[in-house]
């Protein structure tokens, strides 16, 4: 059977999805004239500033096109759902938003987004704009903690773009602002949990399957299998292994700070995201961690994938003072 959407024609979704995106948001994004896939926050880039660049796959909203604005993003280059940008829309994006300073590519570690960013940055170095690249990958369940270059980059791109968002915006270096971004990336761990699945706008069909009275902790956020999948437990039951799992990586001490994200895959509603945060506050607490700032909601989805993933961003004064710093983006404001 195929799922229901409210779509028109699935091949278009996505430029439709653009369309309404900038009608809705025009005092903060526009598109490149002749590029429509690259999305360009107006009031970010400037001269002396490093652009930092963001992209990739459609269906993860507001990843990664709602996190262009002031503070945070300077572009994003839009790919089709679930798919990688292709290369001219990346490169227009760096044209678009280069103060000289050079530029910082910012993005999740999938094999297609690295191979298109990086022949972006080989066009642009033809052109002589620097670019550096920053993988995302603060997926725990991905690959054990010796291979964190292998793990995929999910919700926690929330808490690395911002911090190199604030960076380049306090108008830093491009060492400084590439260094900043891997710090940020090195102190971020998300594990997530999927209930169903979700279908493509192309197909309207499950990208995979599960039991009704099953969930999977690990799942991807276009359904890469996980690694435990069983019955389904109480949502305390569920935090619990996930936090578990982050902090036997983490290691947390007493007295740290955190910031918090309780993300929603797409179709799991505020209720019970907000019933799982009860949890990791209770769990933060017993350890002695001080929970410095909290996001419930959805900020990294899988299209209509029921579930949710948690996020620990561990914070000293400097990350602190990056995940501070205001932000003015289409989809969401800080400081």
């Amino acid at each position: 059977m195929q799922t229901k959407k409210i779509i028109n024609d699935g091949a278009k979704a996505v430029e439709e999805m653009l369309q309404g995106v900038l009608a809705a948001h025009p005092r903060h994004i526009r598109a490149v004239e002749g590029s429509p896939r690259s999305i360009v926050s107006l009031n970010g880039p400037r001269p002396g500033k490093v652009g930092v660049i963001i992209g990739g796959g459609s269906g993860h909203e507001p990843t990664f096109l709602g996190f262009v604005g002031k503070g945070l993003a300077d572009a994003c280059a839009v790919g089709n759902v679930f798919a990688s940008p292709p290369p001219d829309p990346i490169v227009e994006c760096a044209k678009a938003v280069d103060g000289g300073a050079g530029i910082l590519f910012a993005y999740g570690n999938y094999a297609g987004d690295v191979m298109n960013f990086d022949m972006a940055a080989e066009m642009l170095a033809m052109e002589d704009i620097e670019v550096r690249t920053v993988l995302s990958t603060d997926d725990v369940a991905s690959a054990p903690p010796g291979e964190r270059e292998k793990r995929r980059g999910v919700a926690g791109n929330f808490f690395v773009f911002k911090a190199g968002g604030a960076a380049a915006d306090r108008m830093l270096p491009l060492d400084e602002c590439e260094r900043i971004l891997r710090k940020a990336n090195d102190q971020t761990y998300t594990v997530g949990v999927a209930l169903a699945p979700c279908s493509l706008p192309q197909t309207r069909r499950p990208n995979f399957e599960i039991g009704p009275d099953e969930m999977e902790i690990g799942m991807g956020i276009h359904g890469e299998p996980g690694v435990e999948r069983g019955p389904l437990r109480t949502a305390d039951e569920i935090v619990d292994d996930i936090i578990d799992k982050i902090f036997a990586e983490m290691t947390p001490s007493r007295g740290d700070r955190v910031a918090v994200l309780v993300n929603s895959l797409g179709s799991t509603p505020l209720m019970e995201l907000y019933i799982m945060n009860r949890r990791v506050a209770a769990r933060l607490a017993d350890r002695g961690v001080e929970t410095h700032a909290t996001w419930v909601g959805n900020y990294c989805t899988s299209l209509e994938m029921a579930g949710a993933s948690i996020t620990l961003h561990r914070l000293d004064g400097e990350l602190q003072s990056m995940l501070d710093h205001p932000c003015d983006c289409a989809m969401f404001r800080a400081g």
